[in-house]
């Protein structure tokens, strides 16, 4: 069987939010046993199938089907301006689509802004989580030994603002360890994708002067998520420090965390055999 791609995957489906509709893309492999819906981060050009290409096949041979939502203001999905809570519109947005597609329970698999919105969709719908994985990403709040807002932050602002190739190139370079694995093509496409979707930069820029804290803090709250879950962060991370994902650890009912060294904010891509074998374990409930 030919590998998956992303066109023959690409599916649209559209929701109501706020009385208005929305046409929401997400790419569906339409097998399995079970259903792992993985969910994207927030930065500019972001989508499911740039976040999460290296872990769809293997995810797929082992059984899965495997959804990758792309959140309204990214990708091929609609135009929005947030004013609230960027988690909780997004949660809203995984509802819709679950409930469109007919799907009752899901492990939900987030990096940075996903897995926001997946610990928002768990507090929300804690009987309709499987099992949870959270990538660099929960909960909002400061962090005690970082100076806020840390410096990948702070580029990912400014690429937002000015999307230039070398403002991509800088944010890149604190992206991940190891900036070496980043080739001109990938940059070159990942600008491309920020260029064809100008709007969706434009309202994160609109959304963030509404709201500053598009991902509030639920720190308070996390004890009431009784998912089973994987907390994964990279030691190098320059985005959400490591001691946010001790918070979680801290804070969850049913939580494990591995750190992986050599790593930044990227960890599905950057030990991306590892990161399947791993994820892969304990969603079988063997870890």
């Amino acid at each position: 069987m030919p590998p998956l791609c992303e066109a023959e995957t690409s599916r649209f489906i559209e929701i109501t939010e706020g009385g208005h509709a929305l046409r929401l893309h997400y790419n569906d492999t339409e097998r399995g046993a079970d259903t792992v819906i993985m969910l994207h981060g927030s930065g500019p050009g972001a989508s499911g199938w740039a976040n999460f290409h290296r872990n769809v096949e293997p995810f797929v041979n082992a059984g899965h089907r495997v959804i990758l939502l792309d959140f309204p203001g990214w990708s091929k999905s609609d135009a929005i301006v947030s004013t609230g809570s960027r988690s909780d519109l997004n949660a809203r947005m995984l509802q819709g689509l679950m409930d469109g597609l007919n799907i009752d329970k899901a492990h939900l698999v987030g990096n940075s802004m996903g897995a926001h919105s997946a610990v928002a969709f768990a507090l929300a719908h804690p009987h309709r989580v499987g099992r949870l994985v959270l990538m660099g990403g929960g909960t909002g709040g400061t962090s005690s030994v970082v100076p806020m807002p840390t410096e990948g932050i702070k580029l990912i602002g400014a690429l937002y603002r000015d999307p230039s190739i070398e403002n991509l190139k800088r944010m890149l370079q604190v992206f991940v360890y190891d900036s070496s694995s980043l080739t001109e093509a990938l940059m070159q496409s990942r600008l491309d994708n920020m260029l064809a979707r100008r709007d969706h930069l434009e309202n994160f820029v609109k959304s963030a002067a509404a709201n500053p804290r598009q991902f509030p803090d639920v720190g308070h709250r996390l004890g009431e998520v009784g998912a089973q879950t994987l907390i994964i962060w990279g030691r190098d991370d320059r985005f959400v420090p490591l001691d946010i994902g001790l918070r979680l650890l801290a804070g969850l009912q049913n939580a494990d965390l591995h750190v992986f060294s050599r790593c930044g904010h990227w960890a599905q891509w950057e030990h991306a055999e590892k990161f399947n074998r791993m994820v892969l374990e304990f969603l079988a409930g063997e870890a």
